[in-house]
């Protein structure tokens, strides 16, 4: 499993505590960015991540102040289901009804020991497979197929 993981200057420190538990853990990872808690905009690094996991990664995770607004951004990316979460319990349901590929994290409002087991939720929770599941990921692309169209 690899896994693409990045940060504005607001989600920089907690990143770099994710880093250490991915890499205990045994995760391969790449970091995108950004390498400091100099100001930076969300957007740069969203793009960046999100174009890994298009591109091959299994999963991102992505980390501002908020996690608002990575959120936003990368689910600006076709084919990128980014999930915004607070526990673990909703990292678990995000990953088995929703297929996320994408976790969001709000430095603010995420203690580092709350955001490792979510994290962990995150990358161990399966895709269920249940045929309800796959019918709202078929609608929500065809959504995407449809905007993609208009551009």
């Amino acid at each position: 499993m690899k896994v693409a993981i990045g940060s504005d200057h607001a989600g920089y420190e907690l990143k770099e505590k994710l880093k250490e538990f991915l890499q205990a853990n045994g995760y391969h990872f790449e970091d995108f960015g950004t390498n400091s808690t100099d100001a930076s905009d969300y957007p740069e690094y969203a793009k960046k991540v999100s174009e890994a996991v298009i591109s091959g990664f299994e999963f991102g995770i992505l980390i501002c102040g908020s996690g608002i607004g990575m959120s936003i951004a990368a689910n600006k990316f076709p084919g990128i289901r980014a999930a915004f979460c607070m526990n673990h319990d909703l990292a678990k349901a995000s990953r088995e009804h929703n297929n996320a590929n994408v976790l969001t994290l709000g430095a603010k409002f995420t203690t580092d020991l709350e955001a490792k087991k979510i994290v962990k939720a995150f990358l161990e929770t399966k895709f269920s497979n249940e045929e309800r599941h796959i019918k709202r990921l078929k609608k929500l692309a065809e959504i995407e197929m449809i905007f993609q169209a208009r551009k």
